[in-house]
């Protein structure tokens, strides 16, 4: 079998073209002149939060999502759909709004629940926002 034989860098690239393309590339990644803002999707998952923490909204007594009532499932939608013009399903904004609430809901546990404490201890214990008897 022969040998391949070499070819130098010049042949294959042109390197005065290849300067030109990196210095714009470069100015097109890391342009300071792009103003630094949320853009919608950020937006939204970050108010779908927000409705998911309201106790108010969306209890937290409920064992999981698929047991709360469609009347808060609904009115959370409401809320969300009044304040942003979304062109998805209604079914994937409740699929993304039972996950934030049960990320929140996991959350609480994780730094609130301790099997050792009285129940007169909990009750004092209630976060601001949370309604007492959940």
């Amino acid at each position: 079998m022969p040998k391949r034989r070499l070819r130098e860098l010049s042949i294959v690239q042109n390197p005065s073209n290849s300067e030109e393309a990196y210095s714009e590339q470069q100015t097109g990644i890391r342009s300071s002149n792009v103003p630094e803002t949320l853009d919608e999707p950020t937006e939204i998952q970050s108010y779908l939060g927000i409705i998911a923490r309201n106790a108010n909204v969306l209890p937290i007594n409920y064992e999981s999502w698929h047991q709360m009532s469609d009347s808060n499932k609904n009115q959370a939608l409401n809320n969300i759909k009044e304040r942003f013009a979304l062109e998805i399903s209604d079914a994937y904004i409740k699929k993304a709004l039972g996950k934030k609430w049960r990320d929140h809901k996991s959350n609480l546990k994780k730094e609130y629940f301790k099997k050792d404490i009285s129940l007169e201890q909990k009750l004092r214990n209630v976060l601001p926002g949370m309604l007492r008897y959940q």
